[in-house]
């Protein structure tokens, strides 16, 4: 098995209404390549932001079917999110 670079696996942070909620209790998510496990995403996170991880949940979200133009269907990505909740006296800045 290869060794990923921490750039290809955490993609972005999310910054919806609940992420942003969590973020109180610290408790971040990412959105993270499909192929990598929570052994890959702990390292690559507690590399990028030197933080300490307690515990990793991963969610793969499907694509949806939409309607595009003259009624075509289309489909949108399928992808991955990662929910993370650091150990105390850890923090990640945002923004």
């Amino acid at each position: 098995m290869a060794i990923k670079d921490i750039y290809s696996i955490i993609k972005a942070p999310v910054l919806t209404e609940k992420a942003t909620k969590l973020l109180e209790n610290k408790i971040y998510t990412f959105y993270v390549d499909i192929n990598a496990n929570k052994i890959e995403i702990k390292n690559a996170i507690e590399k990028f932001y030197n933080v300490k991880v307690e515990s990793i949940n991963s969610i793969i979200e499907k694509g949806k079917t939409k309607r595009l133009r003259f009624n075509e269907p289309g489909k949108t990505k399928t992808f991955k999110k990662a929910i993370v909740k650091l150990k105390k006296g850890y923090e990640i800045k945002l923004g």
